[in-house]
């Protein structure tokens, strides 16, 4: 199991950000649309100890990949970190064949658009998502690369988001009085 740790942020404007990303020498990666499925038993038993089962259709050019991520508990840290277990799979329906088989139903389905960067030895996120707007995620290898990369985006003062993108659509939605377990783009 891998370790992940980034810093989520919530921005105004994501082209304010793609402008910053040239100046350091940033590369550009690639353009994806992203479709998360998240998982849970009936108990909603990983939600409520803080870990994730998602199925991730990934779309990039028109070519698809799928991942199967388990996310475990948010470890005490300045920054979001979290085991993390990804795996590519080749059939997505088989696979929530067998999550269902398993007891997994589909809990909550999302979409965002993503725009994936490199800077130094970390990748930039620049994400939007219905309902929530703009975001910037950096991960990286520790957290003193991730607070380099977001001074050089001038973002050091933007405050850390430690909920993942599935918690604050739920909160949303449920601020705006809706019972939807799909939001897409």
């Amino acid at each position: 199991m891998s370790v992940e740790i980034e810093a989520k942020l919530k921005v105004d404007s994501l082209q304010q950000i793609k402008n910053r990303l040239t100046e350091p020498g940033a590369k550009f990666l690639e353009e994806q649309l992203q479709t998360d499925s998240y998982f849970d038993d009936a108990s909603d038993t990983l939600k409520n100890s803080d870990r994730a089962l998602r199925l991730r259709r990934l779309s990039v050019e028109g070519v698809e990949k799928v991942f199967l991520t388990y996310k475990g508990a948010k470890e005490k840290d300045n920054l979001k970190k979290r085991q993390e277990l990804e795996i590519e799979i080749n059939d997505a329906e088989s696979a929530e064949k067998l999550l269902a088989a398993l007891g997994f139903d589909k809990a909550l389905v999302l979409q965002k658009k993503r725009q994936l960067w490199l800077l130094g030895k970390c990748r930039v996120a620049l994400d939007h998502l219905p309902l929530l707007g703009d975001f910037v995620e950096i991960e990286g290898p520790d957290n003193e690369k991730i607070a380099d990369v977001q001074r050089s985006l001038q973002l050091e003062n933007v405050p850390h988001i430690p909920q993942s993108y599935a918690s604050l659509i739920e909160e949303k939605l449920c601020q705006l009085g809706q019972n939807k377990k799909e939001v897409l783009l």
